[in-house]
């Protein structure tokens, strides 16, 4: 039975002034994610900007997560691509760096038929013998899973969940442990029965969430005072929004984006800026 946790962070990648990655602030960032309601962290994600990483910094991500949070945290290393082969070499070097769980998201852009889909996780599957989260976000892939097929994905072996950013017919499938793959859904998938999520507000609320796990029957009250989190972190393109919070708090030294990615504007830095002073803190940072 796969057992990565409830909580789990979607971890932005801190880079310095340059752009270059910084190893500093991402052991920081780890243990603050740690000492505030995660279970585990997604590396090399969305919200890592994972299309901007080398090869060789995906690579070093991953073995810098193991090495300093493996016994503390699960490590799922995002490992994905709309080149099938491309997917399996980025899963095979995620695996041998010693993550827990592979994450996969739906090849994007090219818009794959069904048979391609299966064929593709197929491979993915055959590359490692971790297990593998799918990743299923219609809103930036252009293609939906719908429940069958992941019903069909399951019988793959290797395959045991689903991150689920998917609103629509939003249910438990047979075979994969379902995760929310948005934060204004974690709620109705723990309700559903599902373990938890796969998150970006929990790099600044994560004890909330965590409560929201452990206190269900305060679950949808605790949901409802985070509205305003979920509003902020989406003001503009993920990561910006959240890359800017922990900026702010001190957790990480620098907010850069790596192009075509670019730091928030004034409005969008005051959206962030006031939701962490509503929320006590940025006195706390």
């Amino acid at each position: 039975m796969l057992d990565l946790g409830a909580i789990l962070t979607a971890m932005v990648t801190p880079f310095d002034a340059e752009g270059g990655f910084d190893e500093a602030s991402t052991v920081r960032l780890m243990h603050h994610l740690a000492d505030h309601g995660s279970d585990g962290v997604v590396v090399a994600g969305t919200t890592g900007e994972a299309t901007t990483l080398s090869d060789e910094e995906h690579e070093r991500l991953v073995r810098l997560a193991v090495d300093e949070m493996g016994d503390r945290m699960s490590i799922v290393a995002g490992a994905s691509s709309n080149d099938t082969r491309h997917a399996v070499h980025l899963t095979e070097r995620a695996t041998e760096a010693g993550a827990d769980a592979i994450l996969s998201v739906t090849p994007y852009y090219v818009k794959p038929n069904r048979r391609g889909i299966v064929r593709h996780y197929e491979e993915v599957a055959k590359a490692t013998d971790k297990p593998i989260v799918l990743y299923n976000i219609p809103s930036r892939t252009a293609l939906d899973m719908p429940n069958d097929l992941l019903a069909e994905l399951a019988q793959i072996d290797g395959v045991e969940a689903v991150k689920q950013a998917r609103y629509e017919d939003l249910e438990p499938i047979d075979g994969l442990q379902l995760y929310a793959g948005n934060d204004d859904i974690l709620a109705k998938v723990l309700d559903l029965g599902g373990p938890g999520g796969i998150l970006v507000a929990s790099h600044v609320v994560g004890d909330e969430m965590r409560r929201m796990v452990d206190e269900p029957a305060h679950r949808h009250e605790i949901d409802a005072g985070l509205k305003d989190v979920y509003r902020a972190l989406t003001v503009t393109a993920n990561p910006i929004p959240v890359k800017a919070a922990v900026h702010m708090l001190g957790v990480i030294d620098h907010g850069t984006m790596r192009l075509p990615l670019v730091e928030p504007d004034e409005r969008e830095r005051e959206a962030v800026r006031a939701m962490l002073e509503r929320h006590g803190l940025l006195a706390t940072a």
